[in-house]
């Protein structure tokens, strides 16, 4: 089985993106082996569609789950028709990701959890500022906006749930990196 991780660098040791449409890289990994080759994407910089195209071009490579931090509705959907599962609310390092889905610490998203065009801005709720994450994208520059469209009370709940569970990893990823720090004083 592959995976696909949204990354802002090649490399396991790389942050996930919380783009997927407009993210730099993207790893495909074997989540048993590790084994990972890197991919560019080449729609990060596409005036429109990069997330459709993006996913289409996922979907050419086989994989079975996508980890990021956040997916829109196009990609959402065209990733899905594809029969690929998407993980939002990811952050931290590839290979800590990784490991949360491999220990079932992830679960799959139900809907996408962000709305058209989120990922083409850096304005505010999309930044990568370097707030508390230190450049580690895991600043509140990253949750993830509500779809402007009104939501039902279901999609509403399925949405906070995502970002509870992006906030849960984030959080996880924070106290990782102090008890790293403190080993290292």
């Amino acid at each position: 089985m592959r995976i696909a991780v949204s990354a802002t660098a090649p490399g396991l040791d790389a942050d996930v993106d919380p783009r997927f449409g407009r993210c730099q890289y993207f790893i495909i990994v074997d989540p048993q082996s590790m084994e990972f080759e890197t991919l560019e994407n080449s729609s990060a910089m596409a005036a429109g569609g990069a997330g459709i195209s993006t996913a289409q071009m996922i979907a050419g490579k086989g994989v079975e789950f996508v980890l990021t931090g956040n997916c829109g509705p196009n990609a959402y959907q065209t990733l899905s028709a594809a029969g690929i599962q998407v993980i939002t609310g990811v952050s931290g390092r590839i290979k800590d990701a990784v490991e949360a889905y491999n220990t079932g610490r992830l679960q799959p998203s139900t809907q996408p959890n962000v709305g058209s065009h989120s990922g083409m801005g850096r304005g505010m709720g999309m930044g990568m500022g370097r707030g508390m994450g230190m450049g580690r994208g895991m600043g509140p520059g990253i949750i993830p906006q509500a779809a402007p469209q009104a939501m039902s009370p279901e999609e509403e709940i399925e949405a906070l749930k995502s970002q509870t569970q992006m906030m849960a990893q984030q959080l996880s990823e924070i106290q990782r990196r102090i008890a790293e720090l403190g080993k290292e004083s």
